[in-house]
């Protein structure tokens, strides 16, 4: 299957950042939020990052002005009628990729891919709530987008093979490089990468060490390019929190338990760098 128009629900963080690559590839793209003013930032940070590609010598300005050009903003769910492939990047909580499922199915063409940014939520039950389970399928993009290679595609159990085979070749096409997850909670990504920053937040709770300590071990003892709490901050921790909330309730396994301490942070409001504090202060 060609794929010409390519929709994004979602214009955050992980939603900008795949615009801005489906852009670059070509291919013409509908972004949406549910707010104008969230549109207008994701474009705003859409065309920063291609500033700087441009000053860095990466990018021309002809072939900046050429990308922002193929993306369309949209706060209608309805403006994905056209989209031969949608992936949706909104928050991760059921109800609500539930309810963009729902109206996308009765929006988009009948022929239309629908894939979910998800970082846990099983794509069996996402695709429950459409008609057509074989076009739905998981296209889960690493943070942030631009930068990493990697693209977890998940089949679900009725995922047809020629979703499967669209979707791995518009990861090629992306630049990325895909693997293949089954669909079970968290994947393979976040069913590895989660239990350890929860066991780094549980290091804090109980005073094993400082936040910089834990950090400091993870980064120069293991080698990871950043600590586990600062990592937390990056991604969010009412994401983190979410994805081990649906890793305890699909094993119910009590070593995905999410730690007292991440919730605590959540409920107050600290979700790291985009609220300004999570397990370190931002500017």
């Amino acid at each position: 299957m060609e794929i010409t128009t390519f929709g994004v629900i979602g214009a955050g963080q992980m939603g900008s950042g795949i615009a801005l690559t489906a852009a670059l590839s070509g291919l013409q793209v509908i972004m949406n939020d549910i707010k104008d003013e969230f549109v207008e930032r994701g474009l705003k940070s859409i065309s920063g990052i291609l500033s700087k590609n441009v000053e860095k010598g990466k990018l021309s300005a002809e072939e900046k002005e050429a990308a922002l050009g193929r993306i369309k903003p949209s706060v209608s769910l309805a403006d994905m009628a056209p989209a031969d492939y949608v992936v949706e990047a909104a928050s991760e909580n059921e109800k609500i990729k539930f309810e963009v499922f729902r109206v996308l199915d009765s929006t988009c063409g009948p022929e239309t891919i629908l894939a979910s940014n998800t970082s846990s939520i099983p794509i069996g039950r996402i695709a429950s709530c459409t008609k057509r389970p074989d076009k739905v399928i998981g296209m889960h993009f690493m943070n942030p987008v631009p930068v990493m290679k990697l693209v977890e595609v998940i089949r679900g159990i009725a995922t047809s093979d020629a979703t499967f085979q669209t979707t791995w070749d518009l990861a090629l096409k992306f630049g990325k490089t895909p693997a293949l997850a089954n669909d079970y909670p968290g994947f393979v990504a976040n069913r590895i990468l989660m239990p350890m920053i929860n066991e780094a937040v549980y290091c804090l709770y109980h005073g094993v060490g400082t936040r910089e300590d834990i950090d400091t071990v993870m980064r120069l003892g293991m080698n990871h390019p950043m600590g586990p709490l600062a990592l937390a901050d990056l991604i969010g921790l009412d994401t983190c929190l979410a994805i081990m909330e649906t890793l305890y309730d699909g094993f119910c396994d009590s070593k995905y338990r999410p730690c007292p301490l991440l919730r605590r942070y959540v409920e107050a409001g600290w979700m790291g760098r985009k609220t300004g504090r999570g397990f370190y202060e931002y500017a």
